[in-house]
């Protein structure tokens, strides 16, 4: 079953701890979120292990 998981992470910019939802029904994600306390994008990188757990890595918009 497929459903959203709560994740902590720090924002790159600001290093505001963020409460952040990451939906674990796809294997590998990469997408922008803004940062819910200055507003600069985040890239998240998600994969999701066979338990269903996610590995979560956030970069500033710049990060390679």
């Amino acid at each position: 079953m497929y459903e959203l998981q709560p994740h902590s992470v720090y924002c790159p910019y600001c290093g505001e701890n963020l409460d952040v939802l990451i939906d674990n029904s796809e294997d590998e994600q990469d997408y922008i979120e803004d940062c819910q306390v200055c507003c600069r994008p985040i890239r998240f990188l998600v994969q999701i292990d066979n338990d269903g757990d996610a590995m979560v890595i956030v970069q500033d918009e710049n990060e390679v």
